[in-house]
């Protein structure tokens, strides 16, 4: 039986094959485009203490699908990082009841 409240990793590797793993926090369709928004994964109380420290990041990615997988990719458009943003935004307040100023801001 699957845990509904397991969240819903994804490993990435970057252009030196370093991976990385990130939490799915939302999805969004956006202008005919896909995007996710992650935040990178903690495992132990030891690192979640450690990302607690540090400023939130939220990692906004499109995902296009090619030769049958997903590609995420980065948004280095700023209006469309700007915009898509904004979506996400709004729907993280309204999923978690939050005054825009606790939203955090770049």
């Amino acid at each position: 039986m699957l845990d509904e409240n397991a969240p819903d990793l994804i490993t990435l590797e970057d252009e030196s094959g370093q991976e990385f793993t990130f939490e799915i926090v939302d999805e969004v369709d956006c202008d005919g485009e896909h995007y996710v928004a992650l935040v990178p994964y903690v495992q132990t109380d030891e690192e979640a203490a450690a990302a607690l420290e540090e400023e939130a990041s939220l990692i906004i990615m499109r995902v296009s699908e090619e030769d049958g997988e997903n590609v995420f990719d980065t948004v280095d458009d700023d209006e469309e990082l700007y915009r898509v943003g904004g979506v996400f935004a709004k729907r993280l307040e309204e999923l978690y009841d939050l005054d825009d100023e606790e939203l955090p801001r770049s």
